[in-house]
């Protein structure tokens, strides 16, 4: 009886200690293993780190898509868009424009040759979206908005469509008259209007007439330019200091090239230097007139 009641006493205190033991999660567990304390980081002021998504965030997009569909419903109620009349084989009119979601390719016709314009530069862009999520490296903002920890992604989307896609449609709406020519707001549209063509090639305008030349003299200042391009972009994201607001990562720019790698950096640099080059053939066209940069039989760019 004595014995009984020995075991059980014993067997309560050990159960006990086991009990302190797994509150402080600091005794050794049976079979001599130990325990792994795992800290549980509990956000300050009240504010969960995560929240689900439903009904959180569904719940904003229902409602933010509510409104926007009655702002869209009132608007079409409101504004008046009557549709032309009937296509007339017989007459083209002047000037003669492509649908809004077009007018961006139409638009730059002007600058580029139809192949480059038409196919390269929007395999371009259809390309460079669907990169987006494999060049993007920056663990910051995921699943929540911030523009200071992702300014450069942000920046660089809104100055690729906002500023030269949305741009493009814009003058090719109000500012493009008959013939294609370039009228300011409160301008007549003049269909009789001439404008003569002055335009000439880079390679022209340094004495070069032969197609050879010309298209070695084009593909030294093109290849120059992504050279000096590369070279610029490394350099600066190299110089990026340490807890720079930039950078998402503490070890400033040489951490960011690290995790990059030249793969991502090769291809996000051509992305970015092939949108400055866009900009830049239209500063030159109407600054100084210059038509063709490489000039060749076969292509021109």
């Amino acid at each position: 009886m004595a014995s009984r009641e020995g075991n059980e006493g014993g067997l309560a205190m050990r159960a006990a200690g086991a009990g302190a033991g797994g509150a402080g999660a600091r005794t050794p567990a049976a079979g001599g293993s130990k325990r792994i304390e795992v800290p549980i980081k509990k956000a300050s002021g009240g504010v969960e780190e995560k929240l689900h998504t439903w009904p959180f965030l569904v719940r904003s997009e229902f409602l933010m898509s509510i409104l926007v569909i009655i702002v869209l419903t009132v608007w079409s109620l409101l504004l008046n868009a009557p549709l032309e009349q009937p296509s007339n084989p017989t007459r083209t009119p002047n000037p003669s424009k492509a649908p809004w979601y077009f007018l961006g390719l139409q638009e730059m016709l002007v600058f580029f040759d139809p192949w480059y314009s038409g196919v390269v530069l929007p395999c371009f862009i259809i390309v460079g979206l669907m990169l987006i999520p494999y060049l993007d490296i920056n663990p910051k903002g995921n699943g929540y908005y911030t523009f200071r920890e992702r300014s450069f992604e942000i920046l660089t989307f809104f100055i690729g469509f906002h500023i030269l896609w949305v741009s493009f449609i814009i003058i090719g709406t109000f500012f493009r008259g008959p013939g294609w020519n370039w009228f300011w707001p409160g301008q007549v549209w003049d269909p009789h209007l001439v404008e003569a063509l002055t335009n000439v090639d880079l390679p022209y305008m340094f004495g070069l007439r032969d197609y050879l030349a010309s298209a070695i003299f084009g593909l030294v200042v093109i290849g120059g330019y992504f050279v000096v391009g590369y070279a610029g972009l490394y350099y600066w994201i190299r110089s990026r200091p340490a807890g720079d607001r930039w950078s998402a990562f503490p070890g400033g720019g040489p951490e960011i090239l690290k995790k990059w790698g030249p793969v991502r950096f090769g291809i996000t640099g051509f992305l970015v230097l092939a949108m400055a080059g866009v900009f830049i053939k239209m500063a030159l066209r109407h600054a100084l007139n210059i038509k063709y940069i490489l000039v060749t039989p076969w292509i021109n760019i």
